[in-house]
């Protein structure tokens, strides 16, 4: 970080929602272009400013601005420049001159502290006197603020956001209860409030604190999948973290029920609570789904005749279940298909396709990721979309996605299919269907054996749970699949059955090692090369290791930097660039690992857009060390990153099983050893199994294949959807 200080010469850019402000500077040696979030700035100002130097691709070099001061007039002069500049809202020059003539260098604190004093100048009458002084603490407000809160590392665009939440009575309210800042349209941690409160010797055994950490633990379980939580273990956990009398716990909790900040739910006689975002969410799906039978057009039918026309034209002959989900998918207003691999998804989804299509009813298909859409549109030749791009996203204040296709402004479209449906969490599940007409047709389509979603709920396990809606599971395996081994020992994880490897000219083969050294040796060897010298393989792009953990010497951190070191190690004529101890060198094979839609990108062709999405793998082809630029190729699109974006990116020489949902690679490697015990369980390791097109090898201790196998013990998820959805379909019959 650099000190920089000067005066505004010229404000280039302003962004009243968010106060992003591009504005040139004069120092007393040079004229800089600053960037960053500068509330109430303006031509005249002089400022003090900490940031870092930058280059921009288009703009050249710009100082980004992390904080700032900004000093105050002194003496008359400056205090009338400063005013005759509009820095205030209704001050002008002429106001300004009044002003400073009468009161001179006391005229800021008259506007501050004694607003009334400006109406006994004519032309200024006590609601012009007021306005003026609401304008000034406005401005000094946010000021003060970012002041309060520096030590605490709070960005000004944080602080402009409290401001405008609380108005200038924003301190007073932050001191009096820290833990405000919880609140929705803040959100801040509630560890950060915590410390805010400390430093201000709040009562720890307030009410105030409890009611938030009661909201903060909701929050928290939210990242381990769960939507709601039973009141009895909710407390217990409450207690113990917040150090709170239970007593207390089950007060704020009625008291939050009461004021709608939380919701109870009874399920199965067990009172359950919940956030409102995800209750009421749920409680949209169970009714949005439940309601589809009522408007879906029955007359659209398909008849034996048709589907035999398909067979001819395909070569291929249904089997019983394809046949019948090719029907329910006319008769019903929801089908709900699944299947392990080699069991025929993709012939009978692209027959469903075609039927439908021969009616000209639009279809749209759909899928959670950037990954799972690409093979998506390449297993049925038509285009998929993410669920985010065809909602038409935006991100709003704090990276909150708004969806512009809703209720008011639905889709265009008869017929849905989303594939990757295990993937779906509830508040995208929940969007999507507000964006669907009533008369929409939805086919999901998943493997429901696979891992449940990142975020909270299960979308795809809980309907299939409800059993109210048509769901056909194939399970036959067809012919040309069942030569595979991956096929088969993917369908023994399911069954729980012993696997068979290492067979000659097969494609699944476990090298037993007996310790996390011999492994990651005998990993490294695969990679860099026995399999490029036995199958000619790119290790880069034909390659991918699949880690059950991020963490140990056999999980992904490690063995990226160990592959990294061997694959693409540094040279003088390699570029690279740190964050946070990762280096990412010219040559390396990196992930995105969140959805972003502004990011830009050139495509071969020059055409431009924008969005990278999470799960992307790229290779990093061009570094600016001094710019801090990096750029990525994704496939046919170059991608340009700058250092305040590499947050998004990871090294992807090895991936958790997790980040690859969606995907397919050709040659997989799973190293198994020193597996977690936690993460010892059979949806991973049949997820982790189900990657690979042609080749998968497992390295380390057979045991644990076993072990996991043997653990059919789901991810226990409480959620309320499975109950809404019970619910719904009672009252529909009646």
């Amino acid at each position: 970080m650099e000190n920089i200080s000067g005066i505004i010469k010229k404000i280039t850019f302003h962004n009243e929602a968010n106060a992003y402000t591009v504005a040139v500077l004069k120092t007393k040696t040079e004229e800089i272009t600053i960037v960053g979030t500068l509330p109430f700035i303006n031509e005249g100002d002089s400022l003090d400013l900490e940031g870092e130097y930058t280059v921009h691709a288009t703009y050249g070099e710009q100082f980004k601005v992390s904080s700032f001061t900004q000093r105050t007039p002194e003496n008359s002069a400056a205090i009338l420049r400063y005013l005759a500049s509009g820095a205030i809202k209704g001050v002008g020059p002429t106001t300004a001159t009044r002003l400073v003539e009468r009161f001179g260098e006391s005229t800021l604190d008259i506007i501050q502290n004694h607003p009334s004093d400006m109406a006994t100048l004519k032309g200024i009458s006590l609601q012009k006197a007021m306005q003026i002084h609401e304008e000034y603490q406005k401005q000094f407000g946010v000021r003060d603020i970012m002041l309060m809160l520096s030590k605490y590392n709070i960005t000004p665009d944080r602080c402009v956001g409290i401001y405008r939440k609380f108005g200038a009575n924003a301190i007073e309210i932050i001191k009096t209860n820290p833990y405000t800042l919880c609140e929705e349209g803040i959100d801040f941690p509630f560890e950060l409030c915590e410390e805010i409160a400390a430093d201000y010797q709040f009562d720890m055994a307030s009410e105030l604190r409890v009611s938030a950490g009661i909201e903060y633990v909701l929050k928290k379980n939210l990242y381990n999948g769960h939507t709601c939580l039973p009141r009895s273990k909710f407390v217990s956990v409450a207690c113990r973290l917040l150090g709170a009398k239970e007593s207390v716990v089950e007060i704020c909790c009625d008291r939050l029920i009461d004021c709608f900040r939380l919701c109870s739910e009874a399920i199965d006689g067990v009172e359950f609570l919940s956030i409102p975002e995800y209750h009421n969410a749920e409680e949209h799906i169970a009714a949005r789904l439940c309601s589809v039978k009522r408007f879906i057009n029955s007359s659209v039918t398909v008849d034996e005749l048709e589907i035999q026309n398909v067979e001819n034209r395909l070569g291929i002959k249904f089997e019983d279940l394809q046949r019948r989900a090719i029907f329910e998918a006319f008769e019903s207003g929801i089908l709900i298909l699944t299947g392990g691999p080699g069991t025929g998804k993709t012939t009978t989804l692209n027959a469903i396709i075609k039927l439908f299509e021969n009616r000209n009813l639009k279809i749209e298909l759909a899928a959670p990721t950037g990954r799972a859409a690409k093979r998506m549109t390449e297993l049925t030749g038509r285009e998929a979309r993410t669920i985010h791009r065809m909602l038409e996203v935006e991100w709003g204040e704090n990276d909150k996605p708004y969806f512009n296709r809703n209720e008011k402004n639905p889709l265009e479209c008869d017929v849905i299919i989303v594939d990757e449906a295990s993937m779906i969490d509830a508040i995208l599940f929940d969007n999507l269907l507000k964006a669907l007409r009533l008369s929409c047709r939805i086919i999901l389509v998943g493997d429901s054996d696979q891992l449940p979603s990142i975020g909270a709920g299960n979308i795809l396990g809980d309907i299939l749970a409800a059993d109210i809606f048509p769901s056909i599971r194939l399970k036959k395996v067809f012919r040309q699949a069942a030569q595979s081994a991956i096929v088969n020992n993917a369908h023994a994880i399911i069954r729980g059955e012993k696997a068979q490897f290492n067979a000659q000219g097969g494609d699944c083969f476990f090298m037993k090692r007996s310790d996390k050294y011999q492994t990651l040796e005998t990993l490294v060897g695969l990679v860099c090369e026995r399999l490029p010298q036995a199958y000619g393989v790119d290790p880069l792009t034909d390659i991918q290791i699949l880690c059950p953990s991020r963490m140990m010497d056999t999980g992904t951190l490690n063995i990226n930097n160990v592959l990294q070191a061997n694959l693409n190690p540094f040279t003088k004529h390699k570029r690279q660039l740190s964050y946070k101890g990762v280096y990412f060198r010219e040559g390396d094979k990196v992930m995105q690992i969140k959805n972003n839609y502004d990011i830009t990108y050139t495509k071969d062709n020059g055409e431009t857009g924008s969005g990278v999405f999470n799960g992307d793998v790229g290779y990093i082809t061009d570094i600016d060390i001094r710019g801090g630029i990096l750029k990525v190729r994704f496939d046919d699109r170059v991608v340009t990153y700058f250092s305040e974006d590499l947050s998004e990116l990871e090294l992807a020489y090895a991936i958790t099983v997790h980040k690859s949902q969606g995907s397919e690679y050709d040659y997989v490697i799973i190293p198994l050893c020193d597996v977690p015990s936690r993460l010892v369980y059979r949806n991973l390791l049949y997820t982790a199994v189900t990657r690979a097109k042609k080749m998968l090898i497992l390295i380390g201790d057979e045991n644990i294949w076993d072990s996991m196998v043997e653990n059919d013990r789901k991810n226990l998820r409480y959620t309320a959807l499975v109950k809404f959805l019970k619910d719904n379909s009672y009252n529909e019959a009646f």
